[in-house]
């Protein structure tokens, strides 16, 4: 009995040691490594924290921080599937039939919890309604840079992969951890963009509809969060009818004095949309001003996030 014993405690060592000696350990790295040189990680399996984005045509991977334009796409291993929603065809889905494999390599994915309540804080029903999701989360992955292309602008980045191949990809195949959503005064929508708050009556034939929020740099709202923090602008923690219309004024490039008299048009959790008319020209104003889930990583007291411009957008008809 004894060399029973002895026997299989030596095969249970074996076992275990040629599983560990077989694992593979993943590199943990930012999103702006991994955006800067995605080519240094292609194909390794890496470990990651983020903001994800769940939206219409978006399932990617961000940091407010990095200046990086190039786009890391996500899915799900395994058999699971995103459900992310395309233009021009059905939904993605929930189910393949077959284990993931790109580029040959399977993706298995471990369904606990841990990935339950991810997938449960970016899909619908939204919190914001029709603006998708955002979530944080460590993430660890296949990483697959995708092939370098030049762009008619001159600049070049890494594609093949998500929308239109817009991306490099992320294979998920663990969510390790996944941050909390229980503040009830945040925005947790992804989409800072704001077509789909626009009045489908104000946009008639002929109209041309343009958005200004794209001129500003992605650190304004880190910044002005730091000045309302200093007490520069500590109205902006209680004041979003004069944040969207300080905001209109710059990003327009209005000729007026003092505020101006915009319209609220739609209040949710951590979103608030004004609209303006414009008496000189006719132009049509929707602002749309936000406390970003994400902000709140970055400010002093997590409880204490500022409202600041999501969106500006434009509607300019001829008269």
């Amino acid at each position: 009995m004894r060399k029973l014993w002895i026997g299989f405690t030596v095969l249970a060592f074996v076992l275990c040691t040629s599983r560990t000696s077989n694992s593979e350990e993943p590199i943990k790295i930012t999103v702006c490594q991994l955006k800067t040189d995605p080519s240094v990680y292609n194909h390794k399996l890496i470990e990651v924290e983020g903001f994800v984005s769940h939206d219409f045509e978006d399932f990617s991977l961000s940091d407010p921080l990095c200046k990086s334009e190039q786009g890391v796409w996500l899915e799900y291993g395994g058999k699971s599937k995103s459900d992310t929603t395309y233009c021009c065809g059905p939904t993605n889905g929930k189910k393949r039939a077959h284990e993931l494999k790109v580029e040959n390599i399977p993706i298995p994915l471990v369904e606990d919890d841990q990935f339950r309540l991810f997938d449960k804080q970016i899909q619908p029903p939204f919190r914001t309604g029709q603006h998708g999701a955002i979530a944080r989360a460590t993430i660890i992955g296949r990483f697959y840079s995708g092939e370098k292309v030049t762009y008619p602008d001159g600049t070049s980045g890494w594609a093949g992969y998500g929308h239109m191949g817009c991306c490099s990809l992320l294979a998920i195949q663990e969510i390790k951890s996944v941050g909390p959503q229980d503040q009830g005064d945040l925005d947790y929508g992804s989409s800072m963009a704001s077509f789909d708050e626009i009045n489908d009556q104000d946009v008639k034939v002929g109209c041309g509809v343009g958005q200004r929020a794209s001129e500003e740099t992605a650190d304004r709202p880190l910044q002005e969060q730091k000045s309302a923090e200093q007490g520069d602008r500590s109205w902006a923690f209680d004041n979003p009818l004069r944040v969207a219309s300080e905001g209109l004024i710059r990003l327009a490039r209005l000729n007026v004095s003092g505020t101006i008299a915009l319209q609220e048009t739609h209040k949710a959790p951590g979103r608030v949309v004004y609209e303006w008319r414009a008496s000189r020209d006719g132009n049509i104003y929707t602002v749309v001003v936000s406390r970003p889930f994400w902000l709140s990583f970055y400010s002093h007291d997590p409880k204490r996030v500022a409202w600041v411009v999501s969106a500006v957008t434009e509607i300019s008809c001829p008269r």
